[in-house]
This record gives structure tokens, C-alpha cells and sequence, in this order.
């Protein structure tokens, strides 16, 4: 009553306010303030819009580049193994037990009698697994790894002994059926992404009878909880075999592994038994199955297709023979049947495989389109071969319209790698057709095709430049396929994607992608699909993220675009020579600036990114008085660490750009993998890096940088130590760490 009085009172006191002294707004007023408020929040949206395209364009575009070094580098592994039986003359070949399967000498009682008797230390409290294994083992891995517990290196024997018996029986293309009594769940990538297993098992249910699972490969590499992965992956496989379903994946590879994280994280989690389990996992990898097929309908691989895929050959290739995808079946010229035409072609006696050599800079576009036909060796027609992805594809990455190799041509203050070493190619001077491949080669391109593929919006097929590894396929090669064995619906993995799933192809390609935050937080959602016996797919999005849940939708596309940034100036400055070269060509008066459309151009040239580096301009450069580019402003929020004193500014730049492969090559050579080599193996190492990358460093310096480097003096040296010298600086993020 109190509160009705006092405001009959407070209305008393203020007539005026219903009296028109205060006007109200016209319709007309209104409308129009409404339409400016719309016409700014549109902008603002296209605006966020075009930040988040172009900041997962450079995600994605230095990922792609990141697995082409990969490909080029065990292209030069393969040639070296090919063609050398000793790198320096006197020891066994250094890199022939990373690349060709370790030959047991054990038998697979005597193994499974050796791994029974690991003693488990009485301390250890996590998970003891007893085989055949039961729903309580599988719970007590789930909860053992939610509390961040490692399972005892016997246990992990022992389990993958178990799934390598059992993926022995099963063929390399699993016929599965719906019933109206459940549905089929189907994951892509993890990634080594725990978070998203357990929430995906969370909101779906763990797998059982009732609910079954497939998983479209690629469980391990980039993150952190890789192992744990596989090992819940594998005990429910072994748990619910007619209801868990596993296919391959392009990073079920050990080569691909060394790069990636996965190799280093079981190391570092068991190591002791680290290199035995590593040896197994080749094994295992390698039995994976290859394809599932739903009701006869539905074909799920990893990557994809091409015009020469078969699912009735493909059933009958051995796949354990593939240990990995990037290493071709050896094969001598002799296969070819053709005459050297030049002293330079008796050197191409092996064969890269999936991509051209890092010299393919030098060559010709012309020649770099025959190289490519000739290795795919006929998995895409010569006809579609000219056909791309364009930058607006929704179903693959944007692919350059000139179709060529990113790989930017030598620093010109180095010396070519052909001066050095010719990685092997038969070249555009082989005029002759080349004869059908042996079934061992087919075989491997079938398997090549199906883990590494990408669609794309174009008909045809034809070389995945892009990833420098198996096809683009388009919505005709797809139909053909679809039509040959009677199927309505591709489902594949193996691409990233911003809601964590996209159609294409008319809606008969689904590509399904399960672990979010890939790039970084915020980046994407994870997805699952699932199938029920009317075969229509319902999808189920997700994000697991901590933070990301609390910042606006600007506040996330910033975060993003920040890294993004950060690795993109990384790239510029590990180029930076080149670079300057190319800047200073147009700047023909010194004047230290350039058009826009020039600086363009050259970063393009260089990096072979196919970015809009116009759009990017004004986050990477600085804009002069005349309106020009101050093309030295690119390197300015950059800076070297401290490098070694005895390394030159030319070498230092090439150390930055390449350390990655520099660490897979110190990583193959330190066998123990306790990041300490003798001397010795380090100039072994900078023998195989400078003919890898064609960089010409004398003994001389070798050694300087050795004892420079060898700090305690006891004639080993800490490599990560050395490689953590060549990191290049942020200095917006010292500022911001010294500030707080």
C-alpha cells in the first residue's frame, strides 16, 4: 500500500512529463535511426566476417605448407635410403631404421612372454589392465586419464600386442549395418585433442552395443594427449570389436609422426619403454583399416578419392606393407624400361613421390605440370590437371589459379640445392609413356589417394599441390565413384572447418572434423555426425574451451587473428632476404617504399601462400606519407633470439626457416632421443641438413658451431638448447610480458 501511495505522489509531482513538454520521436525518426543502427551493425559483421576468412586462410595456409616440407623432406629421406648405403662412408646408413620397417627378430609369443614379465613398480597407482579386458578396465582408463595419469608402459605393450593380433584379422574395408534399433556415430580428427574425446563420449554416450562408433583417423599428432587417445580408442576396440570401428588416418604414420609431436610425446611419457612402443605403433598403424561402408551406401575414408580409386582393388591391397604413405615401394629404372637421355638422368634413379623436389623453383611452370602428372603416375587425369580449387572453394583449400609449387626459389645468397643435390625426379626429358606402374606402386597410390585427398568445386582430378600429397577430386569424380558401387554419400575427414562440418559435391560429400580450438581458442567447433537406417545424416556441434565461453564474438575472432598474425610475420621474417631482394628491385631510387600492388606481389612470389595481401597489408606493413609501402616496416615487430656467434646472418636466416626439419633430422639421429648428441652425430646431422636444403657450410664452421654450442665441454651437446637460439622474437609480446 506504501508503494501505491508513493507513487500516486511521484505522478502528482511531475504533470509536465504528460503535458507534451517532452516530445516523442516521429515514426519517420525512428525508422531511420533504426536503419542507420543496422546499416552500421552490417558493416561491423562483414567487417568481423572478412578478419575471421582471412585469419583462418593464414591458418590454413601455413598448416598446408608445414605438411609440404614434410613431404619434401621424406622425399629427400627416400633418395638418400634409395641411394646411399652409407651417408658419410663409413657406418651404417643413419636413417634406414626410421623409414624402413624394424624386422623383429623376436616371435609373437616370445614378445607377448616378454611384455607379461615388465615388473610394475609397487608406487605406480595408476590403472593395471588384465586382458581380455572388461567395461572396468575401460572406465578406470577414462577416469585415470581425466585425472592426468599415465598408463605403465607394460599395459601399453601389452594393449596395442592385443590390437595388432586382432587388426590382423580384419580387411582393409569394414561393411557395417544400421538397424532402427540405434544409429552409427561417426568422428573425425582428434588430433590428440582429450577434451573433445571425453565430451563427444559425454553428450553421445560411451561406445557399446547399443551405440557404435567410427572414427575417421587421424588420433595423434599436435596435441598433447595423443596417447591417451589411442589407448582409449584401442581398449574399446578391443572391448566392443564388432561396434568400434577405426580407420586410417595420413598422420597413423610414423614418419609423419616425427614432425608433428607424437613421436616426442611418447618419449617423453615412457622412457623406458618409448622405443619399443614406437616400433609397435608402426605395426598397428599400418593394420589399420582403410574405408567403412554403412548399408552398402555410405563410404567414410579419411581424406578422400580420385578418378582412379577402386573400392575392389583397394580391398585387395596389402596394407601392412604401407607403413607410411610418404615413402614410395622402392623401385630401380629398370622398371621404366627407358634409356637415361642426359648424364643428369642416370642420377633420377629413384623417385619423389608425392610432391616436386625443393628445386622445382627453378624450373618451369610447363615442366612442374608434367613433373607432377608423372609422379601421381596416372592417379589424375592429365586432362583435369590444370584445374584447381578457386579461393571461394567451400570444399577444399584455396588453391593458387597458377597451380604451382609454393616453394619459394633459393636465397640469393645461397647456393641452389641442385648445385648441391639433385633430389631425384624423371623429368619432362623422359619422352616416353611410362609403362603400368607394379601392383606394389598401385597399391601404394590407392592408399595415398584415400588418407590424403581433398574436394573441390571444379570437375576433375588433379594433383593436390596445395598439401603436396595426393588428389583434388571434384563433384564429377565423386558422382562416377558414388555410381560404380552403387553408393549415395561420401563421408571423409582430414580438413579443418569452421563449424566442424561442410557439405559439398550436391550434398554427397560430407567433411566431418571433432577437435576444436584447432587452430587456436575460439578458431572452430568440433562435430560428429550420426546415421540411422533412413541414412540421414544429423549433426552435432561442439567447442571445448575454458575461456573462449566468456569472450564476446569479437573478443575471439581478436584472439585468433593475433596468432594468426604472429605466425604469419614469423614466416615473412624467415624470408627476409629474399625478400628484401625482391622489394628492392622495384624500389629502383632506394627509397625505402613501393606501391602496394608491388609489395603484393613480392610477398606472394616469395611465400606462395595465396593470401589477399592486399587485405593483409595493414596489419603486416605501414603505409608512407605518398601512400606507399615501407616494405622494412614488415620485419620491424620481429627480432632474432641470440644466436650463436660462429653463424653467419645467411645461415642464421636459413636456420630460422627450416628448424623444423633440422629437428626431425637431429631427432632421427638421436636414436635414445635424450636430446643430447656427440659431436660427431652432429656433424652428421649438418651433413644431411646442408644436402637436404643445398647449404653450403664448410667443416670448418661445423666444428666452430660444436664447440660453441658444447657448453660444459664434455663432448655432447644439448640440440634443443641450439635449435631454442633460432626462435624468432615477438616484441609486442616482450613489451606486453615486461608491462604486466
Amino acid at each position: 500500500m506504501g508503494c501505491g501511495t508513493s507513487i500516486a505522489v511521484e505522478n502528482q509531482t511531475r504533470p509536465s512529463e504528460t503535458d507534451g513538454s517532452i516530445k516523442q520521436p516521429s515514426p519517420a525518426l525512428t525508422i531511420k535511426a533504426a536503419i542507420l543502427i543496422q546499416r552500421w551493425y552490417r558493416r561491423y559483421v562483414a567487417r568481423l566476417e572478412m578478419r575471421r576468412r582471412y585469419t583462418w586462410n593464414i591458418f590454413q595456409s601455413i598448416e598446408y605448407a608445414g605438411e609440404q616440407d614434410q613431404l619434401q623432406l621424406s622425399s629427400f629421406f627416400s633418395f638418400m635410403l634409395d641411394n646411399f648405403t652409407q651417408i658419410n662412408g663409413n657406418g651404417p646408413d643413419l636413417i634406414s631404421h626410421l623409414l624402413d620397417s624394424v624386422v623383429d627378430p623376436l616371435t609373437e609369443e616370445v614378445r607377448q612372454l616378454k611384455h607379461e614379465q615388465i615388473v610394475v613398480p609397487e608406487s605406480y597407482s595408476g590403472p593395471r589392465l588384465s586382458f581380455p579386458l572388461s567395461v572396468t578396465d575401460t572406465n578406470a582408463l577414462l577416469s585415470a586419464f581425466k585425472e592426468e595419469q599415465t598408463l605403465h608402459g607394460k599395459y601399453v605393450l601389452q594393449l596395442l600386442y592385443e590390437t595388432k593380433k586382432f587388426l590382423k584379422q580384419m580387411p582393409n574395408v569394414i561393411y557395417l549395418s544400421t538397424s532402427y534399433a540405434k544409429e552409427i556415430t561417426i568422428c573425425g580428427d582428434l588430433h590428440g585433442s582429450l577434451d573433445d574425446l571425453l565430451l563427444i563420449f559425454y553428450k553421445n554416450g560411451l561406445p557399446s552395443a547399443e551405440n557404435p562408433y567410427v572414427f575417421n583417423g587421424d588420433f595423434v599428432d599436435r596435441g598433447k594427449k595423443s596417447t591417451e587417445i589411442i589407448i582409449i580408442l584401442f581398449a574399446f576396440l578391443l572391448l566392443y570389436p564388432d561396434h568400434m570401428h577405426l580407420n586410417r588416418g595420413n598422420h597413423e604414420d610414423h614418419i609423419m609422426n616425427l614432425r608433428y609431436g607424437f613421436t616426442r610425446e611418447v618419449m617423453q611419457k615412457y622412457k623406458t619403454h618409448g622405443r619399443e612402443i614406437l616400433q609397435l605403433l608402426q605395426d598397428v598403424f599400418s593394420l589399420l583399416p582403410l574405408a567403412t561402408v554403412i548399408d552398402n551406401k555410405v563410404l567414410i575414408v579419411h581424406g578422400g578419392i580420385s578418378d582412379k580409386t577402386d573400392l575392389d582393388f583397394l580391398s585387395t591391397v596389402e596394407r601392412h606393407k604401407v607403413k607410411s604413405a610418404l615413402r614410395l615401394p622402392k623401385r630401380s629404372i629398370d622398371h621404366l624400361n627407358v634409356r637415361a637421355c642426359s648424364r643428369s638422368s642416370s642420377r633420377h634413379s629413384g623417385r619423389s613421390r608425392l610432391d616436386s623436389p625443393r628445386s622445382s623453383g627453378r624450373t618451369s611452370r610447363a615442366s612442374r605440370r608434367k613433373k607432377k602428372n608423372f609422379t601421381k603416375q596416372g592417379s589424375c587425369s592429365s586432362s583435369s590437371s590444370s584445374s584447381s580449387s578457386s579461393s571461394s572453394s567451400k570444399c577444399s583449400p584455396r588453391v593458387s589459379s597458377r597451380n604451382t609449387p609454393r616453394r619459394p626459389p633459393p636465397s640469393p645468397s645461397l647456393p641452389s640445392p641442385t648445385d648441391v643435390l639433385q633430389v631425384p625426379f624423371l623429368d619432362s626429358f623422359v619422352s616416353l609413356e611410362p609403362p603400368e606402374p607394379p601392383r606394389e606402386e598401385l597399391e601404394w597410390q590407392q592408399v595415398v589417394d584415400i588418407l590424403w585427398s581433398d574436394p573441390k568445386n571444379q570437375n576433375g582430378c588433379s594433383p593436390n599441390s596445395f598439401r603436396g600429397g595426393g588428389s583434388y577430386f571434384g563433384p564429377d569424380v565423386t558422382q562416377t565413384l558414388l555410381q560404380k558401387h552403387g553408393l549415395c554419400l561420401l563421408i571423409r575427414s582430414h580438413e579443418c572447418k569452421q563449424e566442424g562440418y561442410e557439405l559439398c559435391h550436391n550434398g554427397q560429400v560430407i567433411t566431418i572434423f571433432s577437435a576444436s580450438n584447432y587452430y587456436e581458442e575460439g578458431s572452430n567447433r568440433g562435430a560428429y555426425v550420426k546415421l540411422g537406417p533412413e541414412l540421414v545424416p544429423r549433426f552435432f556441434q561442439y567447442q571445448v574451451s575454458r575461456s573462449t565461453r566468456k569472450l564476446t564474438l569479437h573478443q575471439r575472432v581478436r584472439v585468433a587473428e593475433g596468432s594468426a598474425l604472429r605466425a604469419l610475420k614469423e614466416k615473412l621474417y624467415a624470408h627476409r632476404s629474399e625478400l628484401m631482394a625482391a622489394f628492392q628491385q622495384y624500389d629502383i631510387d632506394n627509397t625505402g617504399r613501393i606501391s602496394t600492388s608491388e609489395w603484393a606481389q613480392v610477398v606472394e612470389s616469395v611465400l606462395r601462400l595465396d593470401l589477399p595481401w592486399r587485405t593483409l597489408r595493414q596489419r603486416l606493413a605501414r603505409l608512407g606519407a605518398d601512400g606507399n609501402v615501407e616494405y622494412a616496416s614488415c620485419f620491424e615487430d620481429i627480432s632474432p633470439g641470440e644466436p650463436i656467434p660462429p653463424v653467419t646472418p645467411n645461415l642464421a636466416e636459413t636456420l630460422y626457416r627450416y628448424r623444423t626439419d633440422l629437428e626431425i633430422i637431429f631427432n632421427i639421429i638421436d636414436k635414445d632421443h635424450s636430446g643430447q648428441i656427440s659431436i660427431e652425430e652432429f656433424r652428421q646431422t649438418w651433413k644431411l641438413f646442408s644436402s637436404h636444403l643445398g647449404v653450403a657450410v664448410n667443416d670448418q664452421a661445423i666444428d666452430d658451431m660444436a664447440r660453441s654450442i658444447d657448453f660444459n665441454k664434455d663432448g655432447s651437446i644439448d640440440f634443443n638448447e641450439f635449435l631454442e637460439a633460432f626462435r624468432v622474437v615477438h616484441k609486442l609480446d616482450v613489451k606486453e610480458q615486461q608491462q604486466g
